[in-house]
């Protein structure tokens, strides 16, 4: 039977009018939206793209905003009318716009407000494709007037009377539609080259969320806080087509500066995040540990160690005592189930680890206080997750089994190969499908275990190899800097080089408070990331934690980089991965100044001025040598 994401919206409506599907956050209260309220939201928006903009089957709606439900309204309503939604992240700046808008085609753009319309407006003559800009927040628009300028409310009230008109129109457009059409242009993550237009079908969206629902049973009216970007395939399938197969109740937290406010309220059953936002959740947390009372450390120090001991264990598959479960049991009633209350995990069933691995140590954080924290694996290219860890089967090392209907195979060089009902139809631009027999490789190299476990070892640009031959991967070292508080990201190289160096970025957070309790002064970023108190206290964290490393991993040279790592600057994803490649382009002067016996390197910087004029700032960064280290290559 033909499936698509609007005929389950429309059996949703039917079944379960009145249930709630959604909630947005507005001025401090929740707004309930019922299945019913929902699909005439969408046939209304549906039928005024139709008439009013003369949208069309097979053409491309781009979403620029943050995560709301007019988001939802808008992708479902293209895509009753056979057309095709383009996720592009918020924070996209005007170069990235004009690549995204044109490589996709899009026609119809819906923006959140007033910064995307002048950002669209000022790239007018460079999306000539572009017919259509509708805004849906009319803060600040009210003296805006453009041919191509519409409000999403207008075009509500008009497909309310045409729907009166022809109350068939949209049943004859959802009759046409096949579970094989292209539902969603989603960007690759792109730690490499530039983002490809991967394009999946309705039934690769609704196959992705029945497999990962069959797994871990997701329920009616579990709730889930959609704070990811809704352009980030994962975030599709947890807030659109999950809730569509299972019943989901979906959350849109008010703005970005209350997600954590907010979680807390919801106390979502569900969570998917990337590590670096695992991380920014203990780094908050233990720097809340170190400021509270002597009494209130001492107690949760005491429980720790129990709940360590448990976390140990379990990730390990091995018997607790009843000794230490029942310590653990009490600890969990007097002090970690607050924590998890406080956190917004009070009711969490299970969080993913998505994009990227989480390290051993915050794994065992979150398990010593009973959070259900699952490593995955996927991509764009698989619509998500197509490996993750079981509830009785979780380990660190691991990505965990493929999701059922999924097949997995090693090539003789280690690259792994997948093949699921998820895997996308193809890139846009391309007219021929991916491999033969329909396997894909995301270029990841790594292993099953005897019991069909993945190990992924890190990407095949990435690897390098020591000089007894062994394989090191610079993601682990990488994960295993970011374990320390004061350190927010880490890019390791030494392929083709004697020895491991590395770019860190510290913690703005951590080690701002640091710097304020031994009262060293500081403006902003670039200035407390050269105190030489703080180049001291980041030699000693990475000293320490490259002693846990083999000795040929080990980082032997580092700097502190001025700035922080960015997306805006092309040097991370807007999932917030590392990109490698651009990385090693952009700073090639200064990695070369690591490999040679300079004790400062000098970095440039293009900065624009409003007036558009730009100027060249130049940088001294200390270099930081460690002990010295065994050859890699």
């Amino acid at each position: 039977m033909e499936q698509t994401l609007p005929q389950l919206l429309a059996k949703r409506a039917i079944e379960e009018e009145h249930t709630v599907a959604l909630r947005e956050k507005n001025l401090g209260v929740w707004n309930e939206i019922t299945w019913g309220e929902y699909y005439e939201i969408v046939k209304q928006f549906a039928i005024a793209l139709s008439v009013k903009c003369n949208f069309k089957r097979g053409e491309k709606l781009a979403i620029i905003g943050d995560n709301r439900p007019q988001w939802l309204f808008s992708q479902l309503a293209a895509q009753f009318l056979g057309g095709i939604s383009v996720g592009v992240y918020q924070e996209s700046s005007p170069k990235q716009l004009i690549y995204y808008l044109n490589d996709s085609q899009a026609s119809v753009v819906v923006v959140e407000g007033q910064e995307q319309v002048d950002k669209l407006l000022e790239i007018e003559e460079k999306i000539p494709l572009v017919k259509q800009i509708i805004f849906y927040n009319n803060q600040g628009m009210r003296h805006y007037d453009h041919p191509k300028l519409y409000n999403f409310h207008d075009l509500i009230e008009i497909g309310s009377s045409l729907l009166n008109e022809k109350d068939d129109f949209l049943f004859s457009k959802t009759e046409r539609l096949l579970s094989d059409d292209v539902a969603v242009i989603s960007y690759s993550s792109a730690t490499t080259g530039k983002p490809k237009a991967v394009m999946l079908s309705h039934s690769n969206l609704i196959a992705a969320a029945e497999n990962l629902g069959d797994v871990d049973k997701m329920e009616k009216k579990d709730d889930y806080l959609s704070f990811l970007p809704l352009a980030w395939i994962y975030e599709q399938v947890m807030s659109i087509a999950m809730p569509l197969t299972r019943g989901m109740v979906i959350n849109f937290p008010e703005k970005s500066s209350t997600i954590l406010a907010d979680l807390r309220e919801i106390g979502p059953h569900t969570l998917i995040a990337p590590p670096r936002v695992y991380k920014s959740i203990h780094s908050n947390f233990m720097l809340r540990i170190q400021e509270t009372s002597w009494f209130k450390k001492k107690v949760y120090q005491t429980f720790k160690k129990f709940g360590d001991k448990v976390a140990e264990m379990k990730l390990n598959k091995k018997p607790i005592s009843g000794g230490v479960k029942f310590i653990y049991l009490l600890g969990n009633f007097l002090v970690f189930s607050a924590i998890r209350d406080h956190l917004g995990l009070a009711r969490i069933k299970r969080a993913y680890v998505a994009g990227s691995p989480l390290s051993s140590e915050l794994f065992h954080f979150f398990h010593s206080i009973g959070v259900n924290v699952k490593q995955s694996y996927g991509g764009t290219e698989l619509a998500g997750i197509a490996f993750v860890h079981r509830d009785d089967d979780i380990r660190v090392e691991n990505a965990g089994l493929p999701l059922p209907n999924t097949e997995v195979k090693v090539g003789e060089d280690g690259e792994i190969f997948v093949k699921s009902p998820s895997v996308f139809l193809r890139y846009l631009h391309e007219d021929t499908k991916h491999d033969d027999g329909g396997w894909i490789s995301l270029g990841d190299y790594g292993r099953i275990d005897d019991n069909g476990h993945l190990h992924i070892l890190d990407h095949k640009e990435a690897i390098m190899k020591g000089t007894n031959g062994e394989t090191i991967s610079p993601t682990i070292v990488e994960n295993k800097l970011k374990v320390s508080p004061y350190i927010q990201e880490a890019v390791c190289f030494g392929k083709n080089k004697p020895y491991m160096s590395a770019i860190l970025n510290i913690d703005m957070n951590s080690v701002g408070r640091w710097a304020e309790k031994n009262q060293i002064t500081y403006t902003t970023y670039s200035e407390l990331s050269r105190k030489p108190e703080v180049i001291q206290l980041i030699e000693k964290e990475v000293a320490k934690l490259m002693k846990q490393l083999p000795q040929q991993s080990r980082v032997k040279k580092f700097v502190l980089l001025h700035k922080q790592l960015n997306a805006n600057d092309e040097e991370m994803t807007r999932t917030l991965k590392v990109r490698r490649q651009y990385i090693s382009e952009k700073y090639r002067t200064l990695i070369e100044g690591l490999y040679t016996d300079t004790q400062e390197v000098k970095v440039t910087d293009k900065v624009e001025a409003a007036d558009g004029k730009e100027s060249i700032i130049e940088t001294n960064l200390r270099v930081i040598q460690l002990e010295a280290v065994q050859e890699v290559a």
